[in-house]
């Protein structure tokens, strides 16, 4: 377990749909573990929480399981959302007797309902006080943009619940999308069109690996990365099988997903103040986030805005790295909270 002596510190959160991220001022990034809890489903007793509980998907006994209570970047259930954050904090402090301040991160599009769910669930898990801060903003610190300069900046947050779109200037966001496609999104299309077109079953672990391996944005060059082998179920006579999928099947089978995260560059595009948009053309469009490293995602993107659109460094960690540069400010945060 890792342990940090955190009196008088703080915890930033990034509580993704499929990964969380903590970060504690002062040390960086602390460690980062799948958004994933097993429970045995008799007693509702917890038995692992994150890599531990990831390794259980899809192979757990009926008396067990494994779950992510976070669906699409929100909370579908409370009560396992707050046992996980418990099991982060208390890794993080290395004392459960420890309560620091804690700032979590949450998709641009969510209401307050459900933001206050992400709060008091924070609260119940062990933190002294939550704070919540969009994620786009996040990213785009995360990512090294002048985020408080009168300049326009672009971020596009591709997660696995979520894709955060949004203009961002003078410490604020201007405009915003949170669309509901991610990764989790593309590991089901991967899924269900395997199950469509090969007869073959697959679960959720190996949609993500054909994902990460040969998974391309664009359809006309997902040729030059070639093919894999994948195991699964057959639907005709129950068997184990294997069978050669090519890059160029996923790519075909996530376009629906990536044709929507375009959409949403799109429309945050046409919203966007003149001015604004001047800028990011000059400073093109920033990808944080698992899903920017998907093959020729920022190309694919680029040749439908017309914008130029470049990786940021770290993508997976951008977020994450924003919460914790936000905690420099979080007595700004903590005097809002006291007058609420």
């Amino acid at each position: 377990m890792i342990s940090f002596n955190l009196r008088g510190q703080n915890i930033g959160i990034d509580l993704g749909t499929a990964n969380t991220i903590v970060f504690i001022a002062g040390k960086g990034i602390a460690f980062r573990e799948p958004s994933v809890v097993a429970k045995n489903i008799h007693t509702g007793e917890v038995l692992a929480v994150g890599e531990e509980a990831f390794q259980m998907l899809g192979r757990t006994p009926g008396s067990i399981v494994a779950s992510r209570p976070m669906k699409e970047g929100v909370i579908a259930d409370y009560d396992t959302t707050v046992a996980m954050m418990r099991y982060f904090i208390q890794k993080a402090t290395g004392n459960a007797f420890v309560k620091p301040y804690v700032m979590v991160c949450v998709p641009s599009g969510v209401t307050e309902v459900e933001k206050r769910a992400v709060l008091d669930a924070t609260r119940t898990a062990g933190a002294k006080e939550a704070f919540i801060i969009e994620e786009p903003f996040a990213a785009a610190v995360g990512a090294g943009l002048p985020v408080h300069a009168p300049t326009g900046n672009m971020v596009v947050d591709i997660g696995g619940g979520t894709t955060d779109v949004a203009t961002i200037s003078l410490g604020g966001i201007v405009t915003s999308r949170s669309n509901r496609a991610g990764g989790d999104r593309m590991d089901e299309a991967i899924i269900q069109y395997i199950r469509k077109k090969y007869s073959l079953l697959i679960g959720e672990r190996t949609a993500e690996i054909i994902k990460k391996e040969i998974g391309c944005a664009d359809i006309e060059k997902a040729a030059a990365y070639g093919s894999m082998d994948i195991r699964g179920r057959d639907m005709v006579n129950g068997l184990p099988k294997t069978i050669e999928i090519n890059a160029v099947d996923v790519a075909i089978a996530i376009h629906d997903v990536v044709e929507s995260i375009i959409l949403s560059v799109r429309e945050v595009l046409e919203e966007t103040p003149p001015e604004i948009s001047a800028d990011v053309i000059y400073h093109g469009i920033v990808l944080t986030g698992g899903g920017a490293l998907l093959k020729n995602i920022a190309e694919v993107i680029s040749a439908e805005a017309e914008v130029p659109v470049f990786i940021a460094n770290d993508p997976l960690d951008c977020v994450a790295i924003g919460t914790g540069e936000t905690l420099k400010n979080i007595n700004v945060y903590k005097r809002k909270s006291f007058r609420q």
